[in-house]
């Protein structure tokens, strides 16, 4: 295990806890302890850790209240609940708060040891993707969250930077965070290099070839210096070419640049080598513009080399609350307030929000929920109507799994398997993401696809989650 590996045991049996620690110690694993609340937030505000271990009783709070606190000053975390007395309501609370798991504690700390030495391996091969700064790079890059969507475009981008100079394309709405998502490229393949943004939809008509590519002195009437454009300034670093759907006059232009990978100043006839990235990021489908010759399809080619597409965030389930916890650790402490962590009831509407601005307008409605606060927590007046009004009570959410009951029909077992098989359907068969809508673990899943049979034995047995020490086949 990596020596910047290091796990959090929040427990208030100094017994157990300390167990614990000089169990992992033995295993080379860097252990602090703390036995309240109060040491827990301290802790994580003074240094990072990659697995916490919380007991759900705690002198000073209710370890589920605790959950969001910690995640949102230490995104990326591994967060493991630990309890004596399992309950099924109790273990799903905390998964739905951003637990990665629930075990219930034994005389034995050996299967806890074990859990805690597989989230190290998996930690350990998500921080060989997020690159050299290890597992808070994403953080780092403002790529937060869990979903699957999010990890797969951290899983593409870490493969793009493997390639310096091959151009990326990066798709999605408003807001989703692709310049974001470009500049954690830039910080994976070339840190220490310029990174350029330029925006498309602002570039004036007369001198948009003087900022792509910059002028000699005397180029044109107020050129009175010679001056270098982005794609000179970037150097070896990134190009990035922001809302590129919006580009009209100089397609031809930067075709030939990205098939040369050379270009040359206005009033000049010198070539410079090409020896940035180019990026391009757009919320329109450019295949579409195409069709309806409003863009270049050479172009798009050229353009279209490793594309990757950032999801919207109502697609994301529970990275919004995520989200929220961050920036509402981020903004209070920014304007120097203590501030409860959200509420249930808070948690539920920014749940239930599709956010058509996406992270941006989620960011946006957390800043302005802040600065209207007066005292200690955020209540529901402080949103916005728009996402008051976006979740009437007793509404289903969008991808939420229905529930039929037939009374003198159904059973409980009939009922699960209706579920699944609608939550499987609404995934798209990604088991995964089948696993996070009905807010259980994949390995549960896997057990109740083999149970109802929905799942041959084999592929159960064979999945490589192992088994997770504590998990009964009632939770979730």
């Amino acid at each position: 295990m990596s020596a910047t590996f290091r796990v959090l045991v929040v427990d208030d049996e100094e017994l157990y806890a300390r167990a614990i620690g000089a169990e992992l110690g033995r295993r080379g694993i860097a252990t602090e302890l703390c036995f309240s609340a109060r040491e827990a937030l301290a802790r994580v505000e003074a240094a990072s850790f990659q697995v916490i271990l919380l007991d759900h009783r705690l002198p000073d709070e209710d370890g589920l209240r605790l959950i969001p606190q910690l995640l949102a000053r230490q995104p990326g975390v591994s967060l493991v609940m630990m309890t004596a007395y399992h309950t099924i309501p109790n273990a799903v609370a905390a998964i739905r708060r951003g637990a990665e798991d629930y075990v219930v504690k034994e005389t034995s700390i050996q299967p806890l040891v074990e859990r805690v030495l597989e989230l190290g391996r998996r930690l350990e091969a998500r921080a060989a993707m997020a690159g050299p700064e290890g597992w808070q790079e994403h953080r780092k890059g403002g790529l937060l969250g869990r979903s699957p969507g999010v990890l797969r475009v951290l899983e593409q981008l870490q493969k793009a930077s493997r390639s310096p100079e091959t151009t990326v394309l990066l798709t999605g709405e408003t807001g989703v965070g692709k310049e974001v998502a470009a500049r954690h490229l830039h910080q994976l393949t070339r840190p220490k290099s310029p990174f350029i943004a330029v925006d498309c939809v602002a570039l004036p008509t007369n001198l948009a070839e003087s900022i792509l590519f910059g002028h000699e002195k005397g180029a044109f009437t107020g050129a009175d210096q010679a001056r270098a454009g982005a794609f000179e300034e970037a150097d070896d670093g990134t190009v990035l070419l922001d809302e590129i759907g919006d580009m009209a006059d100089e397609q031809g232009k930067l075709l030939r640049v990205m098939e040369s990978r050379a270009f040359t100043r206005v009033g000049s006839v010198r070539e410079i080598p090409l020896k940035a990235r180019v990026v391009a990021a757009t919320n329109q489908d450019l295949g579409e513009l195409v069709k309806q010759g409003r863009f270049r399809h050479d172009l798009f080619q050229r353009l279209c080399v490793f594309p990757i597409h950032i999801p919207p965030l109502r697609e994301r389930g529970e990275d919004a609350l995520l989200l929220a916890e961050h920036f509402l650790s981020f903004y209070a402490g920014k304007l120097g307030r203590a501030l409860e962590p959200l509420s249930d009831e808070l948690r539920e509407r920014l749940r239930d929000y599709p956010y058509p601005g996406n992270v941006r307008e989620l960011k946006n409605i957390i800043e302005r929920a802040v600065i209207m606060a007066d005292g200690g927590r955020l209540e529901l007046r402080h949103l916005p109507a728009r996402v008051l009004e976006a979740s009437p009570e007793g509404g289903a959410r969008p991808g939420a799994v229905p529930v039929d009951f037939r009374p003198g029909v159904d059973t409980l077992e009939s009922l699960e398997k209706r579920m699944i098989e609608h939550a499987l359907k609404q995934a798209g068969g990604v088991k995964a993401e089948a696993a996070r809508i009905l807010g259980i673990s994949r390995f549960q899943l896997l057990r109740r696809l083999e149970r109802h049979g929905l799942l041959p034995p084999r592929e159960g047995a064979d999945s490589g989650d192992g088994a997770e020490p504590g998990t009964e086949d009632g939770e979730g």
